[in-house]
């Protein structure tokens, strides 16, 4: 029996049981009259038919436990028998409820749990909410967007038994976080709006609405939401959003308190690796990939299961030099999380150790999952933009980014994706005006500076080039396998006048400010000196002191040009 039916079907009238709530479920679970799944060990089920056979499997065990568990006590009944451990699907519905991430088995139970509901109750819009809501969150977490077809197919199913427009804004927030994970930013923030104006006390629709605003370049908007967030659901959850919002900014000691702050009061596995995670990022963008490494293996600890840690380790074990081991960890985060981005890395760590046949397969596979990704609406425009420029059609890249931004998609790292690759493609001067707005809308990025200082090089300007090359070395020296040297090559012939060139070409340095003197020498010295130093006139010494400076013969200034023009 397939869960997904192709039409929606009649409802047969109002079920019994009240529609399920996300937030009854603080522990003690409404659907305790169920019995926990026994959950699947990699993705859940298409059909009712494994769930159903795996429910009744568990109903049996349920009942062999609740037997034990009676024999167990005693007859006089002075001693109590301990609370029954909640199971997997309570648990990743209090997960839900606390607005944390659900450990991917319980996940994969709450959706087992929920297929089998609706399959028998059509008409509970709220559980076809919920379970639509779980398909998005395991696909993001499996990198199968086949689920954000299941799960548009739930939503719809959801508003066809009660529209928004009744009260069921579960649905209309699944909406939103499902447009979110497409990447469609724009039909996100519409949904996440429509929310917030019916019931702006729904603290859910925030993280929707924050993944929206920051997609399409919209900051006041984020710095607004994050607020109204921590305002209604302080804690953990806040505290993430607040670190990642200065982090966008550029506030990384805001945005590293916050994140130790969420660190220290995570209370479950999963969200302990999500702060961990986000602390080894930190750690990595402000250049210190040994402790993104430890950060990266403390969320490991935490949480296994958590495989963007795995490729988060690899960069940065790439930048110690660990090359085999970021190899190893690259193909275990693919092997079960096999995001077009994390090929993108791999084959470029192939292509920096000259590997070119497996950075050709690497660069193979990325494009196929691009286009699985098309085929279920995901849109992978920033990616794909950033992965032409440098391996592929420059042209193409800037004609896809080109568009996005037409669809209002102006964050910092657009506007960086679109400058660099105008300038692959040879228009440099177009460049200029969208990597410099990068770069001052995100922070202190060693690759948004990077870029900028290549197209500001190409354009002649180099005192800006050096400053800004300058400046993402500083921050992240080994900010990529392949572009951290380029960069350290680019501002080396900014900084070094060919051999073969008797002048040199480069702008002259700002002059450096004269020692400050002493109150009590300058004023002892300047009588003295008054007293035994001839006096000169204004030409006089404008000609010493350019004999001084210049000792032999004098020749006209030189015009500045690019290093090695000649």
């Amino acid at each position: 029996m397939d869960v997904m039916p192709q039409q929606p079907p009649q409802s047969p009238g109002p079920s019994r049981r009240r529609p399920l709530e996300v937030s009854d479920f603080s522990g003690a679970s409404a659907l305790s009259s169920f019995s926990d799944p026994a959950p699947p060990a990699e993705l859940p089920p298409l059909s009712l038919r494994t769930t159903l056979r795996r429910a009744a499997l568990g109903v049996v065990a349920g009942a062999v436990l609740v037997t034990g568990a009676v024999v167990a006590v005693p007859e006089d009944g002075k001693k109590a028998a301990p609370p029954p451990v909640p199971g997997p699907v309570s648990r990743a519905l209090a997960a839900t409820a606390s607005g944390a991430p659900a450990a991917l088995s319980d996940l994969t139970a709450l959706i087992g749990d929920r297929q089998q509901w609706v399959g028998t109750h059509p008409s509970d819009a709220r559980s076809w909410a919920v379970l639509g809501t779980a398909y998005v969150e395991w696909g993001r977490r499996s990198a199968d967007a086949a689920y954000y077809g299941r799960a548009e197919q739930a939503l719809k199913r959801s508003l066809d038994v009660q529209p928004g427009e009744s009260g069921n804004t579960a649905a209309w927030v699944g909406l939103a976080v499902l447009a979110d994970a497409r990447h469609d930013f724009g039909t996100a923030k519409k949904w996440g709006e429509a929310v917030r104006a019916r019931r702006p006390e729904e603290w859910a629709v925030y993280p929707a609405l924050i993944d929206a605003y920051s997609g399409l370049g919209e900051s006041g908007s984020v710095r607004t939401a994050v607020e109204r967030f921590t305002a209604l659901r302080a804690g953990v959850p806040a505290l993430l959003q607040t670190a990642r919002m200065h982090r966008d900014r550029g506030r990384h000691q805001e945005a590293l308190a916050a994140a130790r702050d969420a660190a220290g009061r995570a209370t479950t596995p999963a969200q302990k690796a999500e702060c961990l995670s986000l602390l080894g990022e930190l750690a990595w963008e402000r250049g210190d990939p040994a402790e993104a490494v430890r950060q990266y293996g403390a969320a490991l600890g935490a949480d296994h299961d958590h495989r963007p840690s795995l490729a988060g380790r690899a960069r940065a074990l790439v930048a110690l030099g660990r090359t085999e081991e970021a190899q190893r960890d690259y193909r275990a985060a693919l092997a079960r999380l096999p995001r077009p981005e994390y090929m993108l890395e791999l084959g470029e760590l192939y292509e920096s150790l000259g590997r070119e046949s497996d950075a050709a397969e690497q660069y193979a596979r990325l494009r196929g999952a691009l286009a699985h990704d098309d085929g279920q609406g995901v849109d992978n425009t920033l990616l794909r933009g950033r992965f032409e420029a440098d391996h592929g059609d420059p042209a193409a890249a800037v004609e896809v980014l080109d568009a996005a931004w037409g669809r209002a998609h102006r964050s910092a790292a657009v506007a960086d994706a679109l400058g660099w690759a105008l300038h692959r493609s040879g228009d440099p001067s177009a460049a200029l005006e969208y990597a410099a707005r990068a770069v001052d809308a995100g922070g202190h990025n060693a690759s948004y500076a990077y870029h900028l200082g290549v197209i500001q090089k190409a354009l002649g300007e180099y005192g800006p080039a050096r400053r800004n090359l300058t400046e993402a070395l500083r921050a992240n020296p080994r900010f990529s396998p392949l572009a951290g040297p380029a960069a350290q090559e680019a501002l080396d012939i900014l900084t070094t006048p060919p051999a073969d060139d008797p002048q040199d070409a480069r702008p002259a340095p700002d002059p450096e400010p004269p020692a400050p003197r002493q109150p009590q020498q300058a004023a002892l010295a300047a009588p003295a000196a008054a007293s035994h130093a001839p006096r000169q006139t204004e030409p006089q010494q404008s000609q010493q002191q350019q004999q001084s400076k210049s000792p032999g013969p004098q020749q006209p200034a030189a015009t500045p040009q690019a290093p090695g023009s000649r």
